[in-house]
């Protein structure tokens, strides 16, 4: 049949059924659209009724102990390669016990454009019946109050990493360097190549934490990532359960992305004095010159109502962090007024602003004299015994809880000189003899030279470990006596330069635990004039290196000097910066580093073993062996004719997960599951 034998009226019929064909497809495709652009809408924008495109090509998380350089693109790469246990691709799940700060680090990639005008918000997570962790909003020196204030969110600034530091680990085996900092190496920790075969040189890490506030806006140039830190304090009266939030993303006043966040309460206490106990030295002459002006040295700094504000705001973000602070300890006979609310706890209460672990819970540790400042040194046997008598008194009266000390010397061997002031104190007839004697002396050296001393505080090296673990057992089984570290290298212990693992503190405070270790030490946290590398004021807020000299490049180990060292004898970085006014934020206060959040994990998660090992001490001891096969001197030495030096990798894992599911079973034994 030809085609015009067709009848019309079947003509107009398949007409009509192909029309009606065609709009059922035009339909279904906008529908489908719509479907697609209301699913994007609810899960990119909120509320946000249009469809926002976000120049950030990825976001991503974890929790914190992977540092993430800034040229990183992870997620933008690869994203299952960033899921991790707190990151599923899409939703953040952290936990954490009450009266516990838990953290996580958020990622945001720029792989392809640069992204304008970023603000982050996220203030209030819900629970059950309606239970709520909030903050309010903070500006300026408000960002030192924290009694509404339980979320806070940190902008993070980096540092270059331009040499090796020389003091955390030494050079001669690969192994003993980070990971991401070694050579290509065999055998024995032989390496090979340059500088610019180590993987992250002249790479910028994550460091200086910078309160969200002082920054509001910023922006992130193609090709690069900004983290983003969050602190959660859990109250310690908040119901258990499982609380949920979003952080809200806005690019150039609009909202882009929406984040979930989950929260999981357990349902026990941490405690408010650390088990873990710590010191670190807050130096004074570097706060005056950067917050105040050189103008202000002299002896009536002390009186300015600014220098105290601002000491007593390190001693009480310290003290968010479970660290506990020392100075010179100067004073007539007891401790400066300044210290007294430090002593009692009564600095760390609401009406200062301060809430958090440890509410009026006082400062635990006191050292008279530090690096041999104190007034009567070298007056003779006499001085000793009134001197020590007056501190003696004023401690058992005032503050018996307070563990405090006679700070001798600093790394001396005058074992002579140690061995006599040591003795004149223990040979006091008055109430003097009770006060304890310190000198940073190794264990071996204090037991066989200084056997009056009360307590060595050692270098965390390797040694003999029949020897060391002899001298250890002497110190701590007394009663009368302490063991305390200070600093640390590896492979003994983790450390706290810039360019070392993630989990290289929190390694430190497991081992502490595990070693029973009365207290650790950390010689500096503001050492911002570098002097003794001869280099003068230290820009802190663009140069890593912080300690030591610089003598020039090498082909092996990038800038390097005399004992050069990033983040040495830096903790806190000035809040106000009158050497360097272009870095200056104004604030009465310090900027923490990320270093005193990665040690407040692990000194985080001691209390977590300590409650743990109550329950289930087998496991307990399984765990840590697990974690921690060899610390300190439990590694031995690799030529016993010289006892200073091993060959050997670190023991502990330096992958993140690892530890967390560690501390998520230690929750489950602590929560009879």
């Amino acid at each position: 049949m030809e085609k015009n034998d067709f009848p019309l009226e079947q003509i107009k019929e398949i007409l009509m059924l192909k029309i009606w064909r065609i709009l059922f497809v035009i339909l279904l495709i906008t529908y489908g659209c719509k479907i697609n652009e209301s699913n994007n809408n609810n899960e990119n924008n909120g509320d946000n009724g249009n469809e926002v495109n976000s120049n950030i090509s990825a976001v991503w998380a974890n929790e914190g102990g992977d540092k993430v350089t800034r040229d990183e693109l992870r997620a933008s790469q690869d994203s299952e390669s960033v899921k991790n246990s707190v990151w599923d691709g899409t939703n953040m799940k952290i936990f954490g016990a009450k009266n516990e700060v838990v953290a996580f680090n958020l990622v945001l990639e720029a792989a392809s454009k640069d992204v304008k005008s970023v603000t982050l918000t996220f203030n209030e997570l819900t629970g059950p019946s309606g239970s709520k962790i909030s903050s309010s909003s903070a500006s300026g020196d408000g960002v030192f109050d924290w009694t509404n204030r339980n979320i806070e969110i940190f902008y993070i600034r980096y540092l270059k990493i331009k040499g090796l530091g020389r003091l955390a680990y030494e050079s001669y085996d690969e192994r003993h360097i980070p990971e991401r900092f070694r050579r290509p190496w065999t055998g024995n920790g032989e390496g090979s190549g340059t500088w610019n075969d180590r993987l992250d040189h002249n790479k910028f890490y994550p460091d200086i934490a910078v309160p969200i506030e002082m920054v509001q806006t910023f922006d992130i140039s193609v090709g690069q990532n900004q983290s983003i830190w969050v602190d959660i304090y859990i109250p310690k009266t908040l119901a258990s359960g499982i609380y949920q939030g979003n952080i809200i993303i806005q690019e150039e006043g609009v909202q882009t992305l929406k984040i979930p966040v989950e929260l999981k309460v357990l349902d026990f206490t941490l405690p408010d004095v650390p088990t873990a106990k710590t010191m670190v030295y807050l130096g004074d002459e570097d706060i005056i010159t950067r917050y105040l002006g050189k103008s202000n040295k002299g002896s009536h700094y002390k009186d300015n109502e600014n220098y105290q504000t601002i000491r007593d705001r390190h001693f009480m973000m310290a003290h968010r962090h479970r660290i506990s602070l020392i100075d010179a300890g100067d004073g007539n006979n007891q401790p400066p007024k300044a210290w007294i609310p430090r002593l009692n706890g009564s600095l760390f209460t609401a009406s200062n602003g301060y809430d958090g672990p440890g509410v009026n819970v006082g400062n635990n540790v006191y050292s008279i004299g530090t690096y041999s400042s104190w007034s009567w040194y070298g007056e003779g046997e006499n001085a000793m015994r009134q001197h020590t008598n007056a501190w003696a008194n004023w401690f058992s009266t005032n503050s018996p809880n307070t563990e405090y000390f006679l700070y001798l010397i600093d790394e001396s061997d005058d074992y002579d000189q140690i061995e006599q002031w040591a003795r004149w104190i223990n040979n006091n007839p008055g109430s003097g003899s009770e006060l304890m004697s310190l000198a940073t002396i190794d264990m071996t050296s204090a037991r066989n030279h200084t056997p009056s001393l009360d307590i060595p505080t050692s270098i965390p090296g390797v040694g003999l470990t029949r020897q060391w673990q002899t001298a250890f057992d002497h110190f701590r089984n007394n009663k009368n006596k302490r063991a305390f570290f200070y600093n640390g290298i590896r492979p003994g212990s983790g450390t706290n330069a810039i360019e070392d693992d993630g989990v290289a503190l929190r390694q430190l405070a497991w081992g502490q635990y595990k070693k029973g270790i009365d207290r650790w030490f950390f010689w500096e946290s503001t050492y911002y004039n570098n002097f003794q590398g001869d280099m003068g004021q230290t820009n802190v807020f663009q140069n890593a290196h912080t300690f030591g000299s610089f003598e020039g490049k090498d082909n092996i180990f990038g800038e390097t000097g005399w004992n050069y060292s990033n983040g040495d004898g830096v903790f806190f970085y000035p809040g106000t910066d009158l050497v360097y006014p272009q870095e200056s934020y104004g604030l009465k206060g310090p900027i923490v580093s990320l270093r005193l959040k990665y040690w407040r994990r692990g000194i985080q998660d001691v209390e977590y073993l300590t409650l743990a090992v109550a329950i289930n001490p087998g496991r307990v001891t399984q765990i840590v062996k697990k974690l921690i096969p060899k610390i300190l001197w439990e590694y031995g030495v690799t030529d016993p004719s010289d006892p200073t030096w091993v060959l050997t990798d670190i023991s502990w894992p330096t992958d993140p997960d690892r530890w967390e599911t560690a501390r998520s079973e230690l929750a489950s034994i602590i929560e009879g599951n």
